[in-house]
């Protein structure tokens, strides 16, 4: 059975033909792994497991038919959705995974991670991240009313737009030396991330590959390993 790996869907109520595309992904592919990895930003916000909306309680039930079918159900947060938590995985039958986590199938070791603490360079964002992650910020942030935090993360939303429009598209990107950081670190020659929304497949000079997953925008995208080896694959929001 293969293992399945995406990031970056962004759902949203303003996307529901990438939610149906989604939930298709979930019943006709999904079904099918022994895993699915979910490495961050499934959510285009999430303020919070005690979100109301009919979105969040959809991939919830979604989640859970899934997890109580056999498929194996890991997820990463995101820079979008770094307040999922205990309750979502809880009522998901999910595990939530550290933001760097080593997974072994198949005879291949590989790093997954969502990908934004590798972009360095990009100094502005990683004050933010550093906050955005702090414990009692968290903590604090969640102890707000649902309305407060909505506005907040629309907030966030325009405010992430705007910066970014106004960078340059390497500062964006991961950065060299925090990746060979990270790869010495865990001694993998294969690392898999998302976050920067440039799929591709990088063969690195040591001889390692980095992986980069795909944002469900245009297409969506899915990287599955099957008999030892990885597949890099584009689909249509419209025929998953």
């Amino acid at each position: 059975m293969s293992v399945l790996f995406i990031s970056d869907l962004h759902l949203s109520p303003e996307r529901p033909e990438v939610t149906r595309a989604f939930l298709v992904f979930l019943q006709q592919r999904a079904a099918q792994a022994s895993a699915l990895y979910v490495l961050g930003d499934l959510f285009e916000a999430w303020i919070g497991d005690d979100d109301p909306s009919d979105l969040s309680l959809q991939v919830q039930s979604a989640f859970r038919a899934l997890s109580n079918s056999g498929t194996e159900l890991f997820i990463q947060q995101g820079n979008r959705d770094f307040m999922l938590g205990k309750r979502f995985m809880a009522n998901t039958g999910a595990t939530l995974l550290p933001d760097e986590h080593l997974i072994s199938y198949q005879g291949c070791r590989a790093l997954v991670m969502h990908g934004d603490s590798l972009c360095t360079d990009d100094a502005d964002y990683q004050r933010f991240r550093r906050k955005a992650r702090h414990p009692v910020y968290r903590w604090l942030l969640a102890k707000l009313p649902v309305k407060r935090r909505q506005r907040l993360a629309s907030d966030w939303r325009a405010k992430s737009k705007a910066a970014n429009s106004n960078k340059p598209s390497a500062i964006m990107d991961v950065n060299a030396q925090a990746v060979a950081a990270v790869m010495s670190k865990w001694s993998v020659e294969t690392l898999i991330h998302g976050h920067t929304h440039r799929p591709d497949r990088h063969r690195l000079i040591d001889g390692g590959e980095r992986i980069v997953l795909g944002d469900w925008h245009d297409y969506g995208w899915a990287l599955s390993l099957e008999n030892g080896h990885f597949d890099l694959q584009k689909f249509s929001l419209t025929t998953t």
